[in-house]
């Protein structure tokens, strides 16, 4: 027996690919949010971390 066999007997599997597709969608979006109103003195701090430079955080 298939695996999609398996998900065909869950009754309301349909809303997980809709729930998962939301979760990556809001995620996504609230990092991008995030990214756009951030301090930029505090992403220049962050660049420079892997340079051994992390006493300007």
């Amino acid at each position: 027996m298939k695996f999609i066999h398996y998900l065909e007997t869950i009754t309301g599997v349909g809303i997980y690919p809709l729930s998962s597709l939301t979760i990556f969608f809001l995620f996504f979006a609230v990092v991008t949010y995030w990214s756009f109103k951030a301090d930029k003195s505090y992403i220049d701090a962050l660049k420079s971390m892997p340079f051994g430079d992390t006493d300007s955080i």
